[in-house]
């Protein structure tokens, strides 16, 4: 704690605003990641494995589909998933990614478009970590025209037939089901695509620098027929996949914080042990400015990300808001993470200290869910009634 009793990581006492429970939830995942995950996660990222071991702790808390009501999840509010997200990040950015992609992707349409026989069939499963999800939109050409899907689907009698790729798909290589979005003669339509299916594939992208400890593929479907029992029948058009990535970004905004801290965290300790020149490095201005500033770029983040929770609990979160969190809170995450690591000198490049990997990560989740750009356009379109896309 600081002289002024202040927690450092949380200076404005966001954690004050939080009802009981949603500090319940908090500090039963904190210790979560700080038994289970902390341990491990570190050899998970150089050994470039993704930490399946962890799955049924994550089911056992109620973290799958934390948001969802019925179908055995938690149908817990839009804060507390948050701060689900937070503490996860706090370990690894692929462990949030993983329950991101879990939650707000897979299980997410499948509740708000799916059939009733679709919610009943795939999510008690996928609440209990048993089916695996994946979700299936962005293309090797790139990711963020969405509306220039090469991947289509036709009518065949009572089946339809899907032929394309996907790529830079997360759980890709370890899904039971995949939430693949085509291009139909009526729009873009999502559909449940099981592993199995004829004519479907999945490969591992290896050598990846970033989300190392995360599992990361491609998505392969050659004329794979799908019962029309599998399309999700509520929703056509851009919508349907967009509303999930709106989902997925709020966790991110939240996510990041946790990295963040996690770099601030270790970087306070390490200045105050190390001397030089007679003194620790805590004591000196520079050091103190560069710190200071940290902390003002995650109370900033911690603020946005409260307040957004606030407005999706009331029903009034808008995507544009989504947008300039996630743009704004993991831009703050990555620099954070960049100059923890350049002031623990020589050892900030040792994977003995957070702040590297989280900085590797977060290249990562700075472009994935939308890049950098596409938030400041989104922003853009709404500050001035004009698409520049």
């Amino acid at each position: 704690m600081a002289a002024t009793g202040l927690n450092p990581l949380d200076l404005f006492d966001v954690r004050a605003s939080l009802s009981e429970d949603e500090r319940m939830v908090q500090d039963a995942v904190a210790r979560m990641v700080d038994d289970k995950v902390l341990p491990i996660i570190g050899k998970a990222f150089e050994e470039h494995r993704f930490t399946k071991e962890l799955i049924p702790e994550l089911a056992s808390m109620g973290l799958l589909g934390s948001s969802i009501q019925g179908y055995g999840c938690a149908g817990l509010n839009a804060v507390s998933s948050g701060l689900i997200c937070q503490e996860l990040e706090r370990g690894d950015s692929a462990l949030r990614s993983f329950v991101s992609v879990q939650s707000s992707l897979c299980m997410y349409p499948i509740s708000a478009f799916g059939s009733e026989q679709q919610r009943q069939k795939y999510l008690p499963g996928m609440a209990q970590g048993n089916i695996i999800g994946c979700f299936g939109l962005t293309e090797p050409h790139g990711g963020s025209d969405p509306a220039n899907m090469k991947t289509h689907v036709k009518r065949r009698g009572s089946d339809w037939v899907i032929h394309g790729s996907k790529m830079w798909i997360t759980n890709a290589p370890i899904a039971d089901l995949c939430i693949v979005w085509a291009m139909s003669d009526d729009g873009v339509q999502g559909f449940l695509v099981e592993k199995g299916m004829h004519g479907f594939a999945a490969s591992e992208i290896h050598n990846k620098f970033s989300l190392r400890a995360s599992a990361t593929g491609g998505l392969f479907f050659d004329n794979v027929v799908v019962p029309d029992e599998n399309r999700l029948p509520g929703v056509i058009g851009l919508k349907g996949p967009l509303s999930c990535l709106t989902q997925a970004r709020y966790g991110i905004a939240w996510g990041v914080i946790g990295a963040a801290q996690a770099c601030l965290g270790q970087l306070l300790d390490y200045t105050k042990s190390r001397v030089l020149f007679g003194k620790p490095l805590a004591a000196t201005q520079l050091i103190q400015a560069r710190l200071a500033d940290m902390a003002r770029g995650i109370t900033t983040s911690q603020l946005l990300a409260l307040q957004l929770g606030r407005l999706k609990d009331l029903g009034t979160m808008s995507p544009t808001q989504v947008s300039m969190a996630k743009w704004h809170n993991t831009r703050t995450a990555l620099n954070v993470a960049r100059d923890c690591r350049d002031m623990l000198g020589g050892a900030g490049i040792s994977a003995e200290y957070v702040p590297i990997r989280h900085m590797l990560n977060l290249e990562s989740v700075v472009t994935y869910e939308g890049t950098e750009s596409i938030h400041q356009l989104a922003v853009g379109r709404e500050l001035t009634g004009i698409s520049a896309f």
